[in-house]
């Protein structure tokens, strides 16, 4: 099954994405620019959703509209996927949203999962992963996993900052049936898979280190 990597080019991006680059960068400018960056990834991620015919009644006349055929599931994992949560939940307001939550053990660099709260059934429905950092790649397939053990049924749809090319390697060597979306396919993992150049860890700079 194909992984296709869709790198958003968009100036307002770019424009955002060297804030959150930038090691001097507060932790609520970080948000607010991480949030940024997220409306204009999901927009176009979201391009191909499937819709329908329906008549609206303007104040002047009956028209034609189109709405969604049928509400996607967004799946933030956690923490860092927190910082897409508002900005999908502004433009899908009636999706439904489940939560993942994926730790890295610091020494072995693998996911560590502590939660799991989803539908279910993804049977039919289009899922929308949110995680900033694609990195190694083990939690975002730990977390496909999940959507799949409840029927979803691919592609699903990803939704990242950044991206190294190994972890689309891993992907891609899993068999993943994804559509990434992502503002930048960085140079590399460094010895302590964190994607280079980067912006550091996500959750951290959002919510601070924890203690």
């Amino acid at each position: 099954m194909p992984v296709e990597v869709h790198v958003v080019d968009h100036p307002l991006i770019a424009d955002s994405l060297t804030r959150i680059r930038d090691a001097s960068t507060p932790n609520a400018l970080f948000r607010q620019e991480l949030e940024r960056v997220g409306i204009l990834l999901l927009a176009e991620a979201t391009r191909d959703l499937a819709t329908k015919a329906v008549r609206v009644k303007t104040p002047l006349v009956e028209t034609d509209g189109r709405a969604l055929a049928s509400q996607p599931v967004v799946v933030p994992v956690l923490r860092a996927g927190l910082g897409f949560v508002h900005a999908a939940q502004e433009l899908m307001p009636n999706a439904d949203v489940g939560f993942v939550g994926i730790s890295r053990d610091e020494h072995t660099f693998q996911p560590k999962p502590y939660v799991n709260k989803l539908p279910e059934s993804l049977a039919g429905r289009t899922c929308i992963v949110l995680d900033p950092m694609l990195a190694t790649g083990g939690s975002l397939a730990h977390a496909v996993e999940l959507l799949l053990e409840r029927h979803a049924t691919g592609p699903i749809i990803v939704v990242c900052v950044l991206a190294a090319p190994e972890g689309i390697e891993f992907l891609r060597k899993q068999g993943s049936n994804l559509v990434i979306y992502t503002a930048s396919v960085d140079e590399r993992l460094n010895e302590n898979a964190f994607i280079v150049p980067g912006l550091g860890d996500a959750g951290d700079r959002q919510f601070g280190a924890p203690h």
